[in-house]
């Protein structure tokens, strides 16, 4: 099999996957409207690249050693935890309408780095690519243009299924009061603390 088509289908296994990027981005469209999701999506595609390009240089040696493990586990948790009280207090302006109009609009670079150091803080985003790129580098041995196809494959897939799951969320908000977004917010805030307190103790039960 071709490895962009290989690529491609792990690229689709991993857009099946649930995780705080996924619920943090369907917030982001929902509220934020398309753009802002479609940013984030870039911010989160560029931390995959950045993970994938350090894999190939030999981070795995240096995510393995404990206190590095260490480290990476409570600062992603903490980052987490962080962005899920953010979401969770961030209050909604309601017009005479019943709609949720935003009174401060965050540039593209804010959505950016948020995409991009929430997907890059967590442990597991790191894991999940250095096996990828061990279990790549084993089949595909000294072909690095093989290689370099099939993450073109399983990245390229998994930005636009990200953007896909935007233009989805941004249909459907038309349709959903401010009390719902309300609520959105609250289940997506309350998700990422979970998910912060799950790195948390995933490391110190791993000390």
């Amino acid at each position: 099999m071709h490895p962009l088509l290989q690529g491609i289908i792990l690229g689709l296994t991993l857009s099946a996957l649930l995780g705080p990027a996924l619920f943090t981005l369907l917030q982001t469209s929902i509220h934020r409207g398309l753009k802002s999701g479609i940013i984030l999506a870039f911010g989160i595609f560029l931390s995959d690249v950045s993970v994938v390009y350090l894999a190939l240089l030999g981070a795995l040696q240096l995510i393995n050693q404990k206190n590095n493990y260490i480290i990476a586990g409570l600062l992603g948790g903490l980052i987490l935890i962080g962005f899920g009280i953010y979401t969770f207090l961030h209050k909604i302006h309601i017009d005479e309408n019943n709609k949720a109009i935003e009174v401060r609009v965050a540039g593209p670079l804010t959505y950016v780095l948020k995409g991009y150091f929430l997907n890059i803080m967590n442990p597991f985003v790191w894991f999940f690519w250095i096996s990828a790129v061990v279990g790549v580098s084993s089949t595909y041995g000294d072909d690095k243009h093989g290689i370099i196809l099939f993450f073109i494959g399983t990245l390229s897939t998994v930005f636009g299924s990200d953007v896909l799951k935007v233009f989805i969320a941004n249909r459907i908000k038309e349709k959903l009061k401010a009390n719902i977004l309300v609520r959105v917010n609250h289940f997506v805030g309350l998700l990422l603390i979970v998910f912060g307190v799950f790195l948390i103790i995933r490391v110190f039960f791993n000390l």
